[in-house]
């Protein structure tokens, strides 16, 4: 870890065709010399981690989805659903120098653009890819004819496509605002607007964050996962709990990762709190997200499944076991892209 953290700490040095301001970083190699805080030591372990793990573990999620597992829609959701929190883990190291340095940017102008941006970019996208998922299964469940005639593969891709440049646009604004200015001795990393007082820079940008990648998407499940758990129990489609621990899991997940990151924000932007609680925000949001990136996948598995069978079970079947989690109503033909019924007499029950 000594290593990986030193390579980032020359970076300014052997890189400054890419890097700018290079002069900010010279005048302030004070920061080089000084000792790391001891909180700041720790988020960063966390930080890097999450990075060494949660490279590993979605990297092996990403190739049973996309070489072991048969194409559905199901597994094609999750498939960039696993590429975003990949994306996401190859950002972190950043990061850990930004925490280590406390909360001091050494990187420059560009870097600070380029990876808050794919910062915002990832937020948006595994936000909408989540509520695309819990709408997809309420459809699924409650609606079953409907869900078989337009749930398919062709569909599912050109939904993705549209998510993504949805995402990438939102993230725009991410991409021309971010600057580096030095403040109290330290360059930070922020919005330009973050520099003023004028209060409605802030309220807007918190609003449009909070509202698109947080408040609109944890209802949206909320309601769907709800309603699904009623449909499961009122017609008798499970026998036993594990579709229901499924749900409460994908809801509190989404939950613990995301609401530390906007409360922070919150803070951060309205300038309610001082520097020292605007810090302690910051690494109770990056300990969430360091939970959504790796264990969130791995938690899904594990609450699929009782503790001792995880470990007893291949992991292509565990994987399948998960990833075709909605109860066997119809089934998905690769061929076509549409749902099947197991059997007419299955859906003649669905219908009525």
């Amino acid at each position: 870890l000594v290593l990986f953290l030193e390579i980032f700490y020359s970076l300014p040095l052997w890189m400054p065709s890419l890097l700018e301001n290079t002069s900010t970083v010279n005048m302030n190699n004070s920061h080089f010399l000084e000792p790391f805080k001891p909180t700041n030591v720790s988020i960063t372990i966390l930080i890097l981690v999450a990075f060494l793990m949660g490279t590993t573990v979605n990297g092996l999620f990403l190739w049973m989805l996309g070489l072991r597992m048969k194409k559905t829609v199901n597994t094609f959701w999750f498939h960039h659903l696993i590429l975003t929190n990949l994306i996401s883990c190859l950002i972190l190291p950043f990061f850990a120098v930004y925490v280590l340095h406390d909360f001091h940017w050494i990187l420059g102008t560009v870097v600070c653009k380029i990876i808050k941006s794919l910062f915002s970019m990832v937020m948006f996208t595994t936000v909408f890819l989540l509520t695309t998922i819990s709408l997809d299964r309420y459809f699924f469940i409650c609606y079953p004819v409907w869900s078989r005639q337009y749930r398919t593969i062709p569909r599912a891709k050109r939904l993705v496509t549209g998510l993504w440049l949805s995402s990438i646009t939102l993230s725009i604004p991410s991409l021309v605002l971010l600057e580096t200015q030095e403040v109290q001795n330290k360059m930070q990393c922020d919005y330009t607007f973050a520099f003023s007082k004028d209060a409605s820079f802030h309220l807007a940008f918190f609003l449009v964050q909070f509202l698109l990648a947080f408040l609109l998407p944890f209802l949206t499940m909320l309601i769907c996962y709800c309603w699904i758990g009623f449909e499961l129990k009122r017609k008798h489609l499970v026998k036993t709990g594990k579709p229901f621990r499924i749900l409460v899991t994908a809801v509190a997940s989404f939950f613990i990762s995301w609401l530390p990151y906007h409360f922070y924000n919150a803070f951060h932007s309205f300038r309610i709190a001082s520097e020292r609680t605007n810090q302690i925000l910051w690494d109770i949001a990056a300990a969430g997200g360091c939970f959504n990136i790796c264990f969130t996948p791995i938690v899904y598995l594990f609450v699929g499944e009782k503790f001792h069978q995880v470990f007893k079970m291949p992991v292509i079947s565990l994987f399948s076991k998960y990833f075709e989690d909605y109860p066997r109503i119809p089934g998905e033909n690769t061929n076509t892209g549409q749902e099947l019924d197991h059997s007419h007499g299955e859906t003649t029950r669905m219908q009525s």
